[in-house]
C-alpha cells in the first residue's frame, strides 16, 4: 500500500493524549506529530467550531506534503520560506513573523528562535483558538470504533488500488493483443496472397516447360519418321524423305534443349518458393490462433479485475455506512471520523465515472 493511502491514527490507538509535564511540552510533541496528525487532532479539538473549514484543512495537508521537499507526508514543519510560499497559496494576510509574535505572546513558543513553521502553529494564528485547550482537547472515546474504521478504510483502499492496477494493466493487454491479433491476421493474408502467387507463377512455369518438353518430342518424332521414310518405299520418295531428313537435322536444336535446362531450373525454383509460403502461411495461421487465444485470455482477466472493482466498492459502501453509525453515536472523535471519509471519497477515484466514481481535477 502506497505512503499516502497509509494511516496510522496513533492520536487515538492508545495515546489518547499528548506526551508532556507541561502545555508547552504538548505543543512541542503535537508539532512534531506529521502534518496529517496535527491537522486530525486540530479537528477534533474544535469540531464543532471549524467543521465547515473540514476541506480547507485537508487542502492545507496536502499542500504542505507538497511543499516539503524532503520529508513530504512524513513531514511536520515547513521552512520559513516554504511557509511563506504556503501563506501566499491560500491567500493569507499573516506574515510568519506576524504569527510568531502572536504565538509569543501567548506564551505558545519561547523568544529563541523557531527555525520551522509547523502546521499547528499556523492553525491556533489562523483560527486564533487557545492553544492550551488545543493540547488538552478530547479526542473521543470511541478507540475501538476509529481502529475498525481504520481497518476498514486500508482494506477499501488496498482493494482499490490492487484491482484498479489489475483493471488498467488487463485493459492495456486487451488492446495490445488486439493489436497483435489483426497483425497476425494482416500477416497470414499476406501469406496466403504470396502462396496463391507462387503456386500461379509455378503453374506458368510448369506449362512453359510442358510445351518445351512437348516441341521436343515433336522433334524427335519428326526425325524418326523422316528416318523411316528415308528407308523404305520408292527412289523417290526415299530420295525426298533424305532431303526432309537432312534440312530437319540441320536445325540446331541447343535453343531448345537449352530452354529446357533453364524452365525446369525455375519450376524447381518456383517449387522451393511455393513451399517456403505454404510455411509462411501456417506459421502466420499458428500466430494469429495465439494472438486470439492470449486477447481471449486477457479478457478473462480483464473481466476478473472489474469484478474485483465491484468488490472493492461494496467494501466502500461498507465503509461508508459503519461511518455513519459511528458518527450518529455521543463522544466521537468526529474529525477523524471525517478523515476517514474523505479518504473514502479519494478511494473513489479508482472507480469509472460511469460506475460512481468522480474524476480528479
Amino acid at each position: 500500500m502506497s505512503s499516502r493511502f497509509f494511516f496510522v491514527f496513533c492520536l487515538f490507538v492508545g495515546v489518547m493524549s499528548l506526551p508532556g509535564n507541561t502545555d508547552n511540552e504538548k505543543l512541542l510533541a503535537l508539532c512534531a506529530k506529521p502534518y496529517k496528525d496535527q491537522i486530525i487532532w486540530f479537528l477534533n479539538a474544535f469540531w464543532h467550531k471549524i467543521e465547515d473549514q473540514a476541506e480547507t484543512l485537508w487542502q492545507f495537508k496536502h499542500k504542505c506534503e507538497e511543499l516539503d521537499l524532503e520529508k513530504h507526508e512524513e513531514g511536520n514543519a515547513l521552512d520559513e520560506m516554504s511557509a511563506h510560499r504556503f501563506l501566499e497559496i491560500f491567500n493569507e494576510t499573516m506574515t510568519v513573523r506576524e504569527m510568531r509574535a502572536k504565538l509569543r505572546s501567548s506564551g505558545a513558543i519561547g523568544e529563541g528562535r523557531v527555525p520551522n513553521v509547523p502546521i499547528t502553529h499556523i492553525l491556533i494564528f489562523r483560527f486564533d483558538i487557545d492553544w492550551r485547550y488545543l493540547v488538552n482537547a478530547s479526542q473521543g472515546d470511541n478507540k475501538e470504533e476509529i481502529e475498525k474504521a481504520q481497518r476498514m478504510l486500508e482494506g477499501v483502499q488496498a482493494a482499490y488500488e490492487e484491482s484498479n492496477e489489475r483493471a488498467s494493466e488487463a485493459a492495456k493487454a486487451v488492446i495490445e493483443a488486439e493489436s497483435r491479433e489483426a497483425a497476425s491476421k494482416r500477416a497470414e493474408v499476406e501469406a496466403k496472397e504470396r502462396e496463391e502467387e507462387a503456386h500461379a507463377a509455378k503453374a506458368e512455369l510448369e506449362a512453359a516447360l510442358a510445351e518445351l518438353h512437348a516441341q521436343e518430342s515433336a522433334y524427335e518424332q519428326k526425325t524418326q519418321t523422316l528416318t523411316k521414310k528415308s528407308e523404305e518405299g520408292g527412289v523417290v520418295s526415299r530420295n525426298k524423305a533424305k532431303n526432309e531428313l537432312a534440312q530437319h537435322l540441320g536445325e540446331d536444336p541447343l535453343p531448345l534443349r537449352k530452354a529446357k535446362i533453364t524452365q525446369a531450373a525455375a519450376v524447381k525454383k518456383a517449387e522451393r518458393a511455393t513451399l517456403a509460403a505454404a510455411e509462411a502461411r501456417t506459421a502466420a495461421a499458428e500466430a494469429t490462433k495465439r494472438a486470439t487465444e492470449a486477447k481471449e485470455e486477457c479478457k478473462r482477466t480483464k473481466e476478473a479485475a472489474e469484478k474485483a472493482l465491484e468488490e472493492a466498492k461494496q467494501k466502500l459502501k461498507e465503509a461508508e455506512d459503519y461511518l455513519n453509525e459511528v458518527k450518529s453515536r455521543p463522544g466521537q472523535a468526529q474529525g477523524a471520523i471525517w478523515w476517514i471519509e474523505r479518504e473514502l471519497h479519494e478511494a473513489k477515484a479508482y472507480v469509472p465515472e460511469r460506475k460512481g466514481g468522480y474524476r480528479k481535477k
